[in-house]
């Protein structure tokens, strides 16, 4: 794991080095163990290594071919590369790394190598005989690759800040990120928040050659042949865990300290089951434990812990100590997000303790109808609203639209959607503020851009999936991929710790994507994965209270932190990009308790006042 940077198109080679180096400089959280750079002209390439496999000086990057040909930069890990090399017994490897298995791959069957590789990842390999890029990004979106191009320039990184701070970037807010980023708490790949600043899509690869950029796919999820689903329901389970299980044992491979979040819920215990099942020795377990007993999940996680004689230790956080981190967790935040500051204290508390690697449960309710938004859209289909003409509807609605309680506002842009179909109706489920409250407050840009429009491409795709594993697909192109797995990486890099995701090996996710809803709906929270890895899981794990690290900003908004807030968002209402009058009213109306005034409505414009500010807009 890693932090990358590059600039293909200036022929000063000496201005190419200085820019470089302040690109390097703004990712150094990401690979504090060695510093990498190489500049030629037309070319400049850095890498900052957070070394995990093979941790020899031999292995750093940039990484050259013998011939010299080649040169790669690569953020990210290839759990399959020795099966890759064993491929490749021709090929003279110097090094016992995963990236030099990938420029292997790459030498031999260009870019085709991409359908072998099983990880996660993000790299750029110059090819200095034909004097062009060659840049990738996993299949499911992992890992970040942000880039820009002007006046035949093309300048990349892992961070938009290493962009911002090249001043090759002008900074300059990009209005339908700003919108979308108001209604969704994130701005949905392949646009961010900056203008001209987009992100390299998931499954996707791209050349950069005589000043021009030529995107492809080499993996669409959508448009994967629904894999072979056996009838029975036992067959099933025991594909799912021995998938589950295959993913687990290739996420352990590292060369230094590896652990697990373990969080006592379904799926973090899941993976801590799995590791203990195929580990040699105890599984190192991490639990941060929150001050205030409503929020305490230990007891869960102990008991998990006990049951598989982890190496447990539990960090204890309270309210002040979260309070303190907060300034830092948003000076770490590379692009603004609502949610994940929760990721940046967990991952920061366990590299303390000296492991640099880290496994996690995300993407188990993603991938077994794990939200209650599963169940409501799996009703909402097979309910009566379809039956129901547009024009009715929509009169229906009206009423609802008309209330100031934005949880009403939604009901009513549900019963008025054109279509009950994902494309319609998957967005304002995952809508933190309602289209009217968006629009009350930023008069710039337009609904149907992010997931909408992502979902409006795929929508013929999608629909031949089942009616639950339509939705996961949402969730997967949306609030997965351009939330969860974001924050994921910007938080953890923050503090140099590779977390990895078990559940996002793609062959499981394929898998469980075909499988039907009458075997895959919830008997209870996850039944399909809990009973497939039965019986490694206790009932108390099982038929908890579904709780997640959750914080309680809406008391801390009105009391420990109401000056923090309320000082930022003055400052954003002084910015002009929002109607200044109705902004400080929302803030009022929250601390008067009005009804339907979220705290999630004010916490990431707080969030962005401070990206803002923090990078020099």
């Amino acid at each position: 794991m890693c932090g990358i940077a590059g600039i293909v198109g200036l022929k000063d080679a000496e201005t190419a080095l200085r820019k470089l180096n302040v690109m390097n400089e703004s990712l150094r959280h990401r690979g504090p163990d060695a510093t990498g750079v190489f500049v030629e002209e037309g070319i400049a390439l850095g890498h900052l290594r957070l070394s995990i496999i093979d941790l020899s000086e031999a292995a750093n990057q940039p990484f050259f071919d013998r011939s010299g040909r080649f040169s790669i930069i690569f953020n990210g890990e290839i759990y399959n590369y020795r099966d890759i090399k064993r491929s490749l017994p021709e090929y003279p490897f110097r090094t016992d790394s995963d990236t030099e298995v990938i420029l292997a791959a790459f030498e031999k069957h260009g870019a085709e190598c991409l359908s072998l590789l099983n990880g996660m990842f993000a790299l750029a390999i110059w090819d200095r005989e034909r004097r062009e890029l060659f840049i990738a990004r996993d299949r499911l979106g992992v890992k970040p690759f942000y880039y820009a191009q002007a006046d035949g320039v093309f300048v990349f990184a892992s961070e938009i800040r290493a962009l911002l701070n090249s001043q090759l970037v002008p900074h300059k807010l990009s209005q339908q990120g700003v919108y979308d980023y108001l209604s969704y708490q994130s701005v949905y790949a392949p646009e961010t928040i900056v203008e001209n600043v987009f992100q390299l899509p998931a499954g996707g690869f791209g050349i950069f050659k005589d000043g021009k950029l030529t995107n492809q796919t080499y993996w669409r999820l959508e448009e994967q042949t629904l894999a072979p689903v056996a009838e029975d329901e036992r067959t099933i389970k025991q594909d799912i865990k021995n998938l589950l299980l295959n993913s687990v044992e290739q996420r352990m491979i590292s060369d230094v300290r590896l652990g697990a979040f373990l969080s006592g819920g379904i799926d973090s215990s899941a993976v801590v089951a799995l590791m203990s099942e195929v580990s040699e020795k105890p599984v190192e377990t991490f639990s941060v434990t929150f001050g205030e007993k409503d929020f305490d999940e230990s007891i869960y996680a102990n008991l998990i812990a006990q049951k598989y004689k982890t190496n447990h230790q539990n960090v204890f956080l309270t309210a002040d100590d979260f309070l303190r981190e907060l300034p830092e967790a948003l000076r770490a935040t590379d692009s603004p997000s609502g949610d994940g500051i929760n990721t940046y204290v967990v991952s920061k508390a366990t590299r303390q303790t000296g492991i640099k690697v880290a496994l996690s449960g995300l993407g188990g309710d993603e991938l077994f109808a794990g939200y209650p938004n599963f169940l409501n859209w799996y009703k909402t289909v097979n309910g009566i609203f379809p039956k129901i003409p547009a024009p009715f509807r929509k009169s229906l609605a009206f009423a609802f639209s008309r209330s100031n309680d934005s949880r009403r506002q939604r009901i009513g842009d549900l019963i008025a959607a054109d279509k009950i179909n994902i494309t319609e109706i998957y967005p304002l489920f995952r809508q933190v503020m309602s289209q009217r409250i968006v629009e009350d407050l930023y008069k710039n840009g337009q609904r149907g851009g992010g997931i909408h429009k992502i979902l409006k491409d795929k929508e013929k795709a999608i629909e031949k999936f089942p009616i639950l594993s339509q939705f996961s697909l949402g969730e997967l192109f949306g609030y997965t991929q351009n939330v969860l797995l974001k924050d994921a990486d910007q938080y953890s890099m923050a503090s140099a710790l590779e977390v990895r995701e078990p559940f996002f090996d793609y062959r499981l996710v394929e898998y469980a994507l075909a499988i039907p809803d009458r075997i895959k709906y919830p008997k209870y929270p996850k039944s399909l994965l809990v009973e497939a890895i039965y019986p490694m899981l206790p009932e108390k794990i099982v038929h908890r209270k579904k709780m997640g690290f959750v914080l309680p900003f809406d008391r801390w908004m009105r009391n420990e932190l109401k000056d923090f807030c309320e000082l930022r968002l003055n400052n954003l209402a002084a910015r002009g990009i929002f109607d200044a009058d109705k902004l400080l009213a929302k803030w009022v109306d929250f601390q008067n308790g009005k009804n339907g005034v979220l705290w999630s409505h004010l916490w990431h414009l707080v969030v962005l006042t401070e990206w803002l500010e923090n990078n020099k807009f």
